[in-house]
């Protein structure tokens, strides 16, 4: 375990973060999640965890493998047609990761999902938590307007509001 990295988590607060991500900011994300997913066959989730506990971080838990954890906990591997995208922000290590399920992974290369989390992540270290979110749906859903157009069929599987751990 890192001092460095144990001190970032201990003070980043959950006030912190819902005051980065207030409603109105938490309402642009679910109306920009909203419109996305009309243009294309995607669902896409986006969760803002403010840090993690003391044994994550001894166990050394990386952003990848909590967005992965993430991924199946709240059921984003678990769409009709394979299609969830999960867009995760981790407050205390400035990270963003994209995790994508099968039928998409399997089209799009991670250099482009990458693309799109150094995209939030330069909005966020200039304090614009706001335009970064958007930012990363936005280019989600270009990728996944690319790969998979239309709207998907049914009825949206996902729900489109931004959660906060």
């Amino acid at each position: 375990m890192r001092l460095l990295r144990l001190l970032r988590h201990i003070t980043t607060t959950r006030w912190s973060t819902r005051r980065h991500f207030p409603p109105r900011v938490r309402d642009a994300i679910e109306g920009s999640i909203r419109d996305c997913e009309s243009r294309h066959c995607g669902e896409i989730r986006f969760v803002v965890e403010t840090a993690f506990d003391l044994p994550e971080l001894w166990h050394d838990l990386s952003p990848r493998q909590r967005a992965w954890q993430l991924f199946g906990q709240l059921g984003v591997w678990n769409t009709e047609h394979n299609n969830g995208v999960l867009i995760y922000v981790l407050m205390a290590d400035r990270a963003v990761e994209i995790v994508a399920d099968r039928g998409i992974a399997a089209r799009i290369e991670p250099g482009e999902w990458r693309v799109v989390c150094e995209r939030m992540e330069r909005h966020f270290r200039a304090r614009r938590f706001r335009e970064g979110a958007i930012a990363g749906i936005e280019g989600v859903g270009a990728l996944l307007e690319r790969h998979f157009p239309g709207a998907a069929p049914g009825e949206n599987e996902l729900p489109d509001r931004p959660v906060l751990l």
